[in-house]
């Protein structure tokens, strides 16, 4: 009967070591990812810069683009299409969404 009840705390002692093990090792990967979500978030900036805009104008086809204006809430790039004269509005927010063109 003592066995019995040796065993049965050995066991015991075994699934709360691996239960805390594993609860570790996910807090220390939500930490890391939280980290480098952190320092990701931080490198792009919380608007869309002037750069940024331009470059993606210009991979929109607008040619000779250049900042029209930057607004709290939008940015304007001029230049020329196929057409002529045009211009590209974008979101003022990370990773310059199009508004309108």
């Amino acid at each position: 009967m003592i066995s019995l009840i040796a065993k049965a705390g050995i066991a015991a002692l075994i699934t709360l070591g691996a239960i805390s093990a594993t609860a570790a090792t996910a807090s220390a990967n939500d930490f890391s990812a939280g980290v480098h979500q952190a320092r990701y978030d931080h490198h792009r900036g919380r608007a869309c810069s002037p750069i940024a805009a331009v470059q993606k104008a210009r991979a929109m086809g607008l040619r000779r683009a250049h900042i029209g204006n930057i607004t709290p809430r939008r940015v304007v790039v001029d230049g020329f299409s196929r057409r002529g004269p045009d211009r590209i509005v974008f979101a003022n927010a990370p990773g310059c969404p199009l508004i309108r063109r």
